[in-house]
């Protein structure tokens, strides 16, 4: 890869992390393909996405740490109920034809973002509703299920990640977005990465522009959802989960 090359990679990276950390979640929707269609094959492309997913996580940590917003036993939650889901879908996803789950994947994202849209208020404050013991077991398996298919799937699960936080946990799409962009996008996808790359292949030489595109661009859109407020970070929200849902259905 020449350095023009480099330089287009560096430009997708940014502009597809920056919609990410906006929306909390959906950066493969563009980077994934652009990997594919440069020349990497479609197991190659998803290892080497992920190490640099993870980039969006800490770029969008490093602006977020300073807000102080998450709660440490729902972060510990989401990372014991998650992480097993990662590697169990990570160690699946290389066997198995991939073009029915992309399809099923892609009209479940699709829903979601017709879901937020048909509920204005969805998101815009936080629930103070009482958290109970079945809120917890029945949100652990869902955060599995999830786990498997961010381990498993190329693109849009930290969508999915975003709107369960809301809609069962009873955030608002800020810190939902939040939880998302440092949980899933350091830790989830660290495990898919590490996994995919111990049974896959990474594309090493790629991985400069992909990790500076992330790294600023998660930093970029954390500082624009931060800023910027839930009504912003919805209406992104739910932009990027048709656009995703989409592109699964017509990939």
């Amino acid at each position: 890869m020449d350095w023009s090359q480099q330089l287009l990679l560096l430009v997708i990276s940014l502009v597809a992390n920056i919609l990410s950390a906006l929306a909390g979640g959906g950066a493969g929707l563009i980077q994934l393909p652009a990997l594919i269609f440069l020349g990497l094959t479609f197991s190659t492309a998803l290892a080497t996405h992920k190490v640099a997913s993870v980039f969006l996580g800490i770029g969008a940590t490093i602006r977020n740490i300073r807000e102080k917003r998450l709660e440490k036993h729902l972060a510990i939650f989401i990372l014991i109920t998650g992480l097993p889901g990662v590697f169990v879908g990570a160690n699946v996803i290389l066997s198995i034809p991939d073009r029915a789950s992309e399809m099923a994947l892609g009209l479940l994202t699709l829903a979601l973002g017709v879901y937020s849209w048909l509920n204005p208020e969805l998101g815009q404050t936080i629930s103070s509703a009482e958290r109970s013991r079945s809120t917890y077991v029945v949100g652990g398996v869902v955060l599995f299920l999830i786990g498997i298919l961010n381990g498993s799937l190329t693109s849009g699960t930290g969508l999915f990640v975003t709107l369960w936080l809301v809609r069962w946990f009873g955030l608002d799409y800020k810190k939902a977005v939040a939880f998302t962009l440092i949980l899933v996008g350091v830790f989830w996808n660290g495990a898919g990465a590490i996994t995919l790359g111990y049974i896959g292949e990474i594309n090493w030489n790629w991985l400069p522009a992909l990790i500076i595109g992330s790294l600023l661009g998660g930093y970029t859109g954390a500082h624009l959802a931060i800023a910027k407020g839930n009504r912003l970070i919805k209406r992104s929200y739910e932009i990027i989960t048709v656009l995703v849902g989409l592109s699964l259905i017509f990939h």
